[in-house]
């Protein structure tokens, strides 16, 4: 499975110019041969948490039409990161994914919301799991402040996945935890790790990029820079196998004593 990660400079408040570059840069990464585009968090408002009422996507139908599109003329997987989505109970900080037909897979709302950045005032968390399959590979998806909750991931990954999809918007000053906690649950989970930040700046946060795709053992594969880019890298499935019959894991829990 050949990847894409998408680095973008995401615009605060300006969802016309956001859709704008993802679908310059999915048709860009297209190009490629790849097989899956990932996008990072929130990339249709940014944090631009106090105008959702004005800004967050109704029901996502503006962002399901446009990926699904994009994803249905390229032929190509899209994890389409996560977006500002209006609903008609409240805010949710949602990830979408589609496959190669432009077919809706998964709808999965950030369980974790992140204090620092004001989520818990303006977003309502989600409570389900993101488990999906792309190309036969099943895999599963979770959004920045999630990989703190190392249980969280592997609840989900204990069912099978052998690729986690990361998008985020990860500040600039806290990219060192970024890097040392996916190659923990990379390692932990025996899977690949494909995560992507986005770079840029709001108000109040400078962010850095540094996507990151990391396989089963920890070992970086592909490593973003701090500017907008697109980075690509190969996943070989076979090494998955080869990690989690050397050292079997899962089988090993015991799940009752905690």
């Amino acid at each position: 499975m050949r990847v894409a990660l998408i680095q973008l400079n995401i615009q605060y408040g300006n969802p016309d110019e956001n859709y704008r570059q993802v679908t310059t840069a999915i048709t860009q990464a297209a190009q490629q041969a790849v097989d899956v585009i990932v996008l990072p968090e929130m990339w249709n408002t940014g944090y631009a948490l106090t105008r959702l009422n004005v800004l967050a996507d109704d029901n996502g139908a503006r962002t399901i039409k446009v990926l699904s599109q994009l994803a249905q003329q390229f032929h190509v997987n899209i994890v389409g990161g996560s977006v500002a989505v209006a609903r008609e109970d409240d805010f949710y900080n949602e990830m979408l994914v589609f496959d190669r037909a432009g077919q809706l897979l998964s709808r999965y709302d950030k369980v974790h919301r992140f204090g620092l950045m004001a989520e818990d005032r303006y977003i309502t968390a989600g409570r389900t799991e993101n488990r999906f399959t792309l190309d036969a590979v099943p895999a599963m998806g979770v959004i920045c402040y999630d990989i703190r909750f190392p249980e969280w991931l592997r609840k989900q990954a204990a069912q099978g996945p052998q690729v986690i999809f990361v998008s985020a918007e990860w500040p600039t000053v806290r990219l060192p935890q970024w890097k040392i906690l996916l190659q923990a649950r990379a390692i932990e989970n025996q899977a690949f790790v494909v995560a992507v930040n986005r770079v840029g700046s709001d108000p109040d946060n400078a962010f850095g990029g540094q996507s990151l795709v990391i396989d089963p053992l920890g070992t970086i594969l592909a490593h973003g820079s701090d500017h907008a880019e697109i980075t690509t890298a190969t996943l070989d499935f076979d090494q998955v196998a080869a990690v989690r019959g050397s050292m079997p894991v899962f089988a090993d829990r015991q799940p009752e004593l905690y």
